[in-house]
């Protein structure tokens, strides 16, 4: 009977998880600003020259930080933000190459930044990290607990800022079921979700 009960529970708490966050997602899409976000390796930018003269390219950042653009060949953006970026291509570009060039800088994907999901979730494994993404999402992303997840074992481990190891820290998912936002934290880049099974 209670092995029934817990069963129901994870269904139910499974299911609150998905509306919440697939209900969310008009407001958690992309709050990325063009003068905070670092781009990092593996992120995809949309580079557009806006005039004089029209051009538009979707462009990886490679292992070694670089990406390459018309005219200009190769350009090191590791750990620039997006407007440091676009300043630098209308620098290099208008060095002989165009007279007063606009350029534009977009995110398309940022891929450079992951969090991680182990244990008893149906899909565990390394995702890509977006903007305000929370324990929840995170779990959700994974999709869900499995049979044997438990909803009060969950904990995330966060990287030390000054020295190695990890944070651990344990979160409340009926908590935040029930209103409490402040709980459900917010994943950085780096961050582990565990999900252990519940104890029958």
């Amino acid at each position: 009977m209670e092995v029934y009960i817990l069963k129901n529970s994870i269904i139910f708490f499974t299911a609150i998880l998905f509306f919440i966050i697939f209900s969310q997602d008009s407001w958690s899409q992309k709050t990325i600003t063009h003068d905070t976000y670092q781009v990092g390796i593996d992120d995809i930018l949309t580079i557009s020259v806006l005039q004089p003269d029209k051009l538009s390219t979707k462009v990886t950042v490679s292992p070694d930080g670089s990406i390459t653009f018309p005219y200009i060949g190769q350009i090191i953006v590791k750990g620039l933000t997006l407007t440091k970026i676009q300043k630098k291509i209308e620098k290099r570009l208008s060095d002989g190459y165009m007279k007063y060039p606009v350029v534009s800088v977009y995110l398309d994907q940022s891929r450079s930044r992951k969090f991680f999901v182990y244990g008893e979730v149906i899909k565990p494994g390394s995702y890509y990290l977006e903007e305000n993404t929370t324990i929840l999402k995170a779990i959700s992303i994974a999709g869900g607990f499995t049979k044997f997840g438990s909803s009060s074992r969950v904990k995330l481990l966060r990287i030390k800022k000054d020295k190695s190891g990890y944070d651990k820290v344990q979160i409340n998912i009926k908590a935040i079921m029930d209103g409490n936002s402040k709980a459900d934290v917010l994943i950085e880049p780096g961050d582990i979700v565990v999900v252990s099974e519940g104890v029958f």
